[in-house]
């Protein structure tokens, strides 16, 4: 139980080291001090900044994607309901990027660019996993498929915006525009029978 006690307390040193000055700014010997154990105990739980990183935000991640799907998924029609968990999912990809990596250093390197496709991969596949288990919901191959393309197509282009956006406000008035003009044909397309 001790050694889940100290990874917790690792995971939360980082976290909040990693949003007051960001995942590049911070180092293993700050969270180590901030954790109060000893930079070698770091490297008995994780093997790099980076995993801590990925830890911190798949924690992050479960628990805001059972929010998610869990929310209102009684109360809407599953367009609404599609819709809906899109923009929420964009959002958190959001969140995550600006709170925890900060888009500076997203924009410069090619390993937080690497680490974040295989992190919104994984993304993916918990609200795939997530929707099929949804009651009403249908389970056939090709809406899989199709629920796939529509998580796919909406993380690449929300992706896309923040990765090219000067500014937070162009963020911000592109995901507006994707939420108005783009979505709305992306979720018919995905449940069209």
């Amino acid at each position: 139980m001790e050694a889940d006690k100290i990874k917790e307390s690792i995971k939360r040193a980082a976290q909040e080291l990693f949003r007051k000055f960001g995942y590049h700014k911070t180092s293993v010997n700050e969270i180590a001090k901030r954790a109060k154990i000893a930079k070698a105990t770091i490297y008995k739980y994780f093997e790099s900044k980076e995993e801590i990183l990925h830890a911190l935000l798949m924690d992050y991640i479960r628990v805001s994607v059972d929010e998610l799907i869990n929310s209102d998924s009684h109360q809407l029609d599953e367009e609404a309901h599609l819709t809906n968990l899109i923009l929420k999912t964009s959002r958190l990809s959001y969140t995550v990027c600006n709170e925890f990596i900060g888009w500076d250093f997203i924009r410069e390197s090619t390993n937080s660019q690497e680490f974040l496709k295989n992190l919104s991969n994984e993304l993916e596949e918990l609200l795939l996993s997530s929707f099929t288990k949804l009651s009403g919901m249908r389970k056939m191959e090709s809406y899989h498929q199709r629920l796939r393309f529509l998580i796919k197509c909406s993380k690449s282009i929300v992706f896309s915006f923040a990765f090219t956006s000067v500014s937070d406000s162009d963020v911000r008035k592109n995901f507006v525009s994707f939420q108005k003009e783009i979505l709305p044909y992306l979720v018919k397309a995905a449940i069209a029978v």
